[in-house]
This record gives structure tokens, sequence and C-alpha cells, in this order.
């Protein structure tokens, strides 16, 4: 007699053999075009880290040392595993006025070490030299770091360490960060906070968000050396950069897209349009992305859209937020149908120029700057088209809908199975 336990083990081995047989197409499946053919950066990467020399450096909190040893200890470390490729450069703030004048201290920032290839010996003596001394003009710095790494199209990355927030306002570090973002320069600003209070975690978070940068908080000289080398290295072994993109107000004036991830500013409530050229027999997809980088009122949505040249809307795709999430994001796709007789004298197919518009429904209080515009990262791919229309009907869900299907009959067959075996249990018990 068949028991249950047998027939429990050959539902699980139905269930397991539906489900691995299609993991090899599956994974076939998942591998896009996107990012193959990406191109390694060419020029060495930059980095230059901005260290914070103000009078609070001197407390000792850190492993029973001061802040500013903490600081060097770390430095000597990260220096001595610099990669090869990288050229490190070295700024300070509030390294050298120690008076009150506010508007002399709110100016002290320099450069200690040229961006540049690293000489070990030069940096670490250089490093040596610092004493915790004046105030904590943090935009300042940032505009600074930012000349020191203009130029050329090598990824560049300043790595801000603080113990505290900015003492030289009106100049807003965080304001200072979104004009940065909006030069389209690749720049990224990381945040590392000393031991940071709410206040100081709020603006290193901000400074950081704004540029796409990460913000730790660091209480050890273990995490502070860790992190920093863990930053350098990320700018040692880059992704491809997006590229600056600026969309027009309507689209017959809209910039012409290929394949590839580019970056834009949106103001409160307006559009942009893009044009990307669409192959018979080609798929386009789309995504874009808008960063809430300030406050803004709560409700708020993004929407996407594919129209034709001549104003016929093909497709859209829209996404709405609540306050709850700072990017929000929404994408679409189009196949364009391949016309086999459109060729037949031997010419190249038509492209047909498909404009993408981006509009936002963000709002924001009246104290909130509204400009620059918001960060908006679009993503565009070009990929071979459907090969059928049943392709066609569900590229809403991808190639995922394999799966999709193989799990409810998956669930289905083991629903019956199950059902079976309980109310053959249950006539067993009966009849005894």
């Amino acid at each position: 007699m068949i028991t249950r336990k047998r027939l429990a083990t050959g539902a699980c081995a139905l269930l397991a053999a539906l489900t691995v047989g299609l993991l090899p197409a599956l994974a076939a499946a998942d591998d896009g075009p996107m990012g193959s053919d990406a191109d390694s950066p060419k020029e060495s990467p930059k980095v230059e880290l901005v260290l914070d020399v103000s009078g609070s450096m001197r407390q000792r909190d850190i492993d029973g040392q001061s802040r500013m040893a903490a600081a060097k200890q770390a430095f000597n470390e990260v220096l001595d595993a610099v990669p090869q490729e990288v050229q490190l450069g070295i700024r300070t703030l509030g390294a050298d006025y120690h008076g009150e004048d506010r508007q002399r201290g709110c100016k002290d920032t320099r450069q200690l070490y040229p961006v540049g290839p690293l000489d070990r010996t030069e940096a670490k003596t250089a490093v040596a030299t610092l004493s915790p001394t004046g105030w904590t003009p943090i935009g300042p710095a940032l505009l600074g770091a930012a000349d020191d790494l203009k130029g050329g199209e090598a990824t560049k990355r300043i790595v801000l360490i603080t113990d505290g927030e900015d003492t030289c306002a009106p100049l807003d570090p965080c304001e200072v960060a979104r004009d940065i973002a909006a030069r389209g320069i690749h720049l990224v600003v990381d945040t590392l906070g000393l031991v940071p209070d709410a206040k100081t975690r709020r603006q290193l978070t901000c400074i950081a968000e704004a540029t796409g940068g990460t913000y730790t908080s660091v209480h050890r000289t273990e995490e502070l050396s860790g992190r920093v080398r863990q930053l350098v290295d990320r700018a040692a072994d880059p992704v491809a950069p997006p590229v600056a993109a600026e969309g027009a107000g309507r689209c017959v004036d809209a910039p012409q897209l290929k394949p590839g991830v580019y970056t834009d500013r949106q103001e409160f409530g307006k559009h942009r349009w893009y044009r990307v050229d669409v192959l018979p027999g080609k798929e386009l997809r789309a995504s874009v992305s808008i960063s809430a980088d300030r406050a803004v009122n709560n409700d708020y949505g993004v929407l996407l859209r594919a129209v034709t040249a001549h104003g016929r809307e093909i497709v859209r795709g829209s996404e709405a937020g609540d306050g709850r999430t700072d990017v929000v994001s929404t994408g679409l796709r189009y196949p364009k149908k391949d016309d086999k007789g459109a060729s037949d004298d031997g010419s190249k197919p038509a492209a047909e120029s498909v404009c993408l518009e981006v509009a936002n429904s963000f709002s924001a209080p009246p104290s909130v700057k509204t400009t620059p515009g918001m960060p908006v990262e679009l993503a565009i791919d070009i990929v071979d088209g459907p090969a059928s229309a049943s392709d066609i009907a569900s590229f809403g869900l991808g190639r995922g809908w394999w799966l999709l299907g193989t799990l409810v009959i998956a669930g289905f067959l083991g629903g019956l199975i199950w059902g079976w075996l309980s109310r053959w249990r249950f006539a067993i018990w009966r009849t005894n």
C-alpha cells in the first residue's frame, strides 16, 4: 500500500522537478544586454579626501584617543592601500585659522596634497602636521574639492570626514552638493560622521544623497579606515557613469538618445522630452527615477510616456508616492512590429522616432528651494523584439511569465495531491 509519507515525498519531488527544470532557461533569459558592453573608463579615477581639522576634533571619544588622532591613523592605513591606478588628493577644512573672525574662518580650506599619482611618504608627512584648529566650513570645502577634481572624463569621488555640522551658513552644504550634482560632472560625495549628533547626521545624509553618495556613522578607528578604503577601492573599480542629458520642453527639440543611462534635472510639476529611434523588430525598454532630494509635500507621482512624432500616445508607465520614499520610479516597454514587406527593395528598414516624456507632480512647502531641479535618472535599452504575438501580449511580465506559469501549475498540482491525500487519510480513519 502506498503510504502518505511516500505520496508526500513524490509530490515534493514533482514540484522540485518542475521548478529546477526551468532554471537554465530562466538564467539565460536574465542575461540582459545593458551593461554587457560597458567600457572601462580610460582615465585614472580621481578621489579627494576632505578632512575636518576644526577645534572639535580634539575630543577624545574614539578608542580612547582624540578624533584627530583616529583620523590620522586611519589616513595612514588608507594611504598604504590606495590602488596604483587611483589619483588621490587631500583637502582640509578648519586647519589654519584659529581666531574668532567668522568671515576668515569660513574661508579656511586648502588643498593639502594635490590630486595625482600618490607619493605615500609625502602624503603621510603632510597629514602628520595637522592639528585641530578652527571653524567647520563644509560648503566652501566641497566647492574647493569639486574644483580640484574638475576636468576629464574620469570618475570622481569626494570622501568628506567630519565630526560636526557646517558653521558657515547661509552657504548650506546640502545646497552646495545639489549645485555640484547639477553640473553633470558625475562627482559623487560620500560622507562619514565621527560620533555624529542628530543634526550632523541629517546634514551629511543630505549631502551624500544629493550626489548619489553614501553616509556612514563612525565610532571606531577601525570603522573609519575600513570605510575610507572601501570607498577608494570603489572608485578604482567603478561602473560606467551615467551621461548628462538635457531634456527639451517639446518633442521636436528633444535630444537624441542611444541605449544607456542618463541624468538630468527636472523642476517641480514640469516635463522633459527625449527622443529614441526604434527599428522594426526591436523593443524599446525605458525607465525613469526621480529623487526627492529635499522636503516635498505628500502625494506625488512620476509619468513616463512614449509618443509618436505626430503626438499619438503609444504606451505609458506611472507611479505615485505618499511621502514614505525618497525615490519614485516607473518604466515602459514598446515592441516595434517587424514589417517584413517594408524592405523588399533591399533598402534598410526605417527606424521610428519615439518621443519619451518624463513628467512629475511634485510640490514643496514655500520655504523649500525649487532650484536646481530634482535629480532624474533615465535608463534606455533597445533589445530584440518578441518573436510572436503571444510574447507581445505578455511582455509586461518579461520572460518571468514562464516562472509565474510554472509556479501556478505546480501549486495547482500540489493542491490536488494534498487534497487527495487528506481524503484518503480521512477514509482510512472512518473505516477503522
